[in-house]
């Protein structure tokens, strides 16, 4: 090869051989940047739905669940997405399943959403009232913890997450 042709390839070999880019950066950057990630402080509708449901499993012989920040701070991208779009959904929830399991040493995750509901017994009952919710606040989960967050209208939107860890 003439030297004005190696040239060129020997700078394209050293940006690719010196360049370091970890893909597992830009992929956690980009999920943290998606769900908003914030401390929240607990409103009082979310700690009676935790304690509502840490109630209802002691009644049923289950251990409690302990809160998390970080479980409290994706459920809230969550809510937030949800409220903003105007629909209750699992819109990128193995996002939100994955995130966790790198960011805080879950195996499993699993959640739980609404709409509508205005007190913490309204949406804990629902939930109860449906086997695929009950499952869940019922399952062999470790942690917990769930946002709540109004619309304009003033209705309720929720976000209730478990893990095993």
């Amino acid at each position: 090869m003439k030297l004005p042709i190696k040239l060129p390839l020997l700078a394209l070999l050293a940006v690719l051989t010196f360049s370091s880019c970890s893909t597992d950066n830009l992929d956690d950057m980009a999920e943290a940047m998606e769900m908003n990630l914030v401390s929240v402080e607990a409103k009082s509708i979310e700690v009676e739905i935790l304690d509502l449901i840490n109630d209802h499993r002691l009644s049923q012989g289950l251990s409690p669940l302990e809160g998390m920040n970080i479980i409290k701070s994706v459920a809230f991208s969550h809510t937030d997405y949800m409220v903003g779009t105007g629909e209750v959904s699992h819109a990128n929830f193995y996002t939100r399943s994955n995130y966790l399991k790198s960011h805080a040493g879950a195996e499993r995750v699993s959640e739980n959403v609404a709409y509508g509901y205005s007190s913490a017994e309204s949406v804990v009952n629902a939930w109860l009232k449906s086997e695929a919710h009950k499952e869940n606040l019922e399952g062999d989960y470790t942690n917990f913890d769930i946002s709540a967050e109004k619309n304009e209208e003033g209705r309720w939107y929720y976000t209730n997450i478990f893990i095993k860890k």
